[in-house]
C-alpha cells in the first residue's frame, strides 16, 4: 500500500478549473453602493485588469501561464498521502487520503494563488502589493511570492494573531515584507476603528479595509491590493490542488471518492480541493462535500445568505455570500484563518444549491483531533487544518459503524509549527469552546438590514 503518491513535474495541471462555468444556478454579480452591478473598470484601482478578467470569467478552463508554472514547480505537484496510521488507530474500513499542502515554502496552500497574483500584477507593471492576513499564512505566502518576483509587500495582520503568532510576522519580514498590526494608526480606517474600539483584537474585515485604503490612496498608481481568499480568481488558482488529487487517486486505482472535506474560513483551500469534485457531483456522481468551520464563526451554518461588504469600512463591493455582517469581530480563537465574517460567493452559491453539507465544530474537538493526528500521522497541523481532521475522524468512525468501505479525501492545508502557542494552551487546559451566542449573531447580522438580498433560487437537484 502506497503511503505517498507523487506526480512527475510534467504531469502538473496546465489549466485551472472554473466552477462558475458549471453552477446550475449562475453566480449573482457584485453590486455597487447604488445596488447596481459593478463593471470591471470599477475594480481597476484595486486589482490589475488581467486578474479582473479572471474574476468575471465564466470559461470552464483557464490556461496557467508558463511563468506561473515555473514558480509553482518549487513545490508542486504536492504529494497525496494515504493516512494509513490514522486508519489503523481508528480501526476504520475507510481509506483516508490527504493532499499535503504544507510542503510549500510558507507551509500552506496559500502560495498557489499568491504566486499567480504577484505574477499577474508584475506583468501589469505594478510595483507593490498590500494585503491583510489573519493567522499569517496568507501574509507569509504573499511575502514569499513578492520576494521571488521582486515586488514590495505590505501586510496588515489582525492584531490578535500579530500578538499570538510572532514567528509568522518574522517569516514575512524575512521575505522582505512590512508587517503591521491591524487596526493600525497608518490608515483612516485603522484610526477610525481604534477611536471606537481601542482594545479590539481586530478582524480580517478591518485589515482588508486598511489594505485596500493603502492601495487606492497611492498617488503613483503603482500599488494594488491582493486577497488570499473569497474572490473568484482566488478559488480558480487553488483548483490545482483538486486537479492533482484526481490524477493521484487514479494512479493508485481509486475509481470513486465518497467524501471530500476541507476547513473553510473564506473558502480558498476548501474550494481548491473540492471544486473539481463538485464538477463530478453536478455531472451525477454521489459525493458528500463537507466544508468545516468553527462554531465561534458559523458563517455557513448559521449566517444568512445576503449581499454584504467584504470589509468593515465598506470599501469593497457588495458580494452575494453567507455573512455574519461586515462589522463582526470574532472571538480570539486560535484558528485565526477561520475568523472571517463572509464566505466565498462561489462556495455560498454551491451551498444554496445543496451541493455541500457545511459543518461547524468546537475548537477543543479540533485540537483533540490534531493531537491524535500528530500521534499517528506525525505531522503537527495548523489549527485551521485541525477542523478538517476532526470532520474526517467523524466520517471514518461513521464508516466503521456502518461497516462500509469509503474513500475520504481532505486537504491538509498547512503545518502548525508557527502555531504552537495554541497547542500549548490546549495541552495546559486553557482552551474553551465558544459557540457564538444567538444574541451576538442577531446583533451582528443586523448591519445587513436594508442591503440588497440575493436570490436563493436553485435547480432543486440536490
Amino acid at each position: 500500500m502506497a503511503v505517498k503518491v507523487f506526480l512527475d513535474e510534467k504531469d502538473i495541471p496546465r489549466q485551472w478549473y472554473n466552477l462558475a462555468a458549471d453552477l446550475p444556478t449562475p453566480l449573482q454579480p457584485p453590486l455597487g453602493p447604488d445596488g447596481k452591478p459593478i463593471t470591471p473598470d470599477m475594480l481597476a484601482p484595486v486589482f490589475p485588469m488581467n486578474l479582473i478578467e479572471q474574476e468575471v470569467c465564466t470559461d470552464r478552463w483557464v490556461d496557467i501561464p508558463e511563468g506561473i508554472l515555473d514558480l509553482l514547480y518549487r513545490w508542486r505537484p504536492s504529494p497525496l498521502y494515504r493516512a494509513k496510521y490514522l486508519e489503523e488507530a481508528l480501526d476504520t474500513p475507510a481509506r483516508i487520503y490527504y493532499k499535503n499542502e504544507g510542503v510549500s515554502p510558507p507551509g500552506s496552500h496559500k502560495p498557489n494563488t499568491a504566486v499567480a497574483q504577484a505574477w499577474y500584477n508584475k506583468e501589469f507593471g505594478i510595483k507593490r502589493l498590500t494585503t491583510e492576513t489573519g493567522a499569517g499564512q496568507w501574509g507569509s505566502a504573499l511575502a514569499f511570492s513578492c520576494a521571488i518576483l521582486g515586488l514590495e509587500c505590505k501586510v496588515y495582520m489582525v492584531r490578535i494573531s500579530f500578538d499570538q503568532k510572532p514567528f509568522r510576522r518574522l517569516m514575512m519580514e524575512t521575505w522582505g515584507a512590512n508587517c503591521v498590526a491591524s487596526p493600525s494608526s497608518e490608515t483612516n480606517a485603522g484610526r477610525q476603528i481604534l477611536e471606537q474600539m481601542p482594545d479590539t483584537p481586530g478582524s480580517l474585515g478591518i485589515a482588508i479595509s486598511e489594505a485596500i485604503e493603502a492601495a487606492v490612496t497611492d498617488t503613483t498608481g503603482q500599488t494594488r491590493y491582493s486577497l488570499g481568499s473569497v474572490l473568484n480568481h482566488v478559488m480558480l488558482h487553488q483548483t490545482i490542488i483538486g486537479l492533482e488529487a484526481k490524477k493521484q487517486l487514479e494512479k493508485v486505482g481509486e475509481k470513486k471518492v465518497d467524501v471530500v472535506v476541507g476547513c473553510a474560513g473564506g473558502g480558498s483551500n476548501f474550494a481548491g480541493l473540492s471544486f473539481p469534485f463538485i464538477s463530478d457531483k453536478i455531472a451525477g456522481a454521489q459525493i458528500k462535500i463537507v466544508p468545516v468551520e468553527p462554531t465561534s464563526c458559523p458563517t455557513m451554518t448559521r449566517a444568512p445568505f445576503s449581499y454584504d461588504h467584504g470589509d468593515t469600512i465598506k470599501m469593497t463591493p457588495l458580494l452575494p455570500m453567507h455573512s455574519l455582517g461586515h462589522t463582526f469581530v470574532p472571538p480570539p480563537i486560535h484558528a485565526g484563518g477561520l475568523r472571517y465574517h463572509g464566505m466565498a460567493p462561489l462556495v455560498s452559491q454551491a451551498i444554496v444549491e445543496g451541493l455541500m453539507e457545511p459543518l461547524a465544530l468546537h475548537q477543543v474537538e479540533c485540537y483533540e483531533a490534531a493531537i491524535q493526528w500528530a500521534k499517528t500521522e506525525g505531522f503537527i497541523s495548523a489549527p485551521e487544518t485541525s477542523h478538517a481532521i476532526a470532520a474526517v475522524i467523524r466520517e471514518a468512525k461513521q464508516a466503521k459503524e456502518e461497516g462500509k468501505e469509503k474513500v475520504i479525501l481532505f486537504n491538509w492545508s498547512g503545518h502548525g509549527l508557527m502555531d504552537l502557542t495554541g497547542y500549548q494552551a490546549f495541552l495546559e487546559g486553557r482552551l474553551a469552546d465558544y459557540p457564538l451566542p444567538g444574541e451576538e449573531l442577531q446583533k451582528s447580522i443586523a448591519v445587513m438590514d436594508g442591503l440588497p438580498k440575493p436570490s436563493t433560487a436553485k435547480s432543486g437537484k440536490w
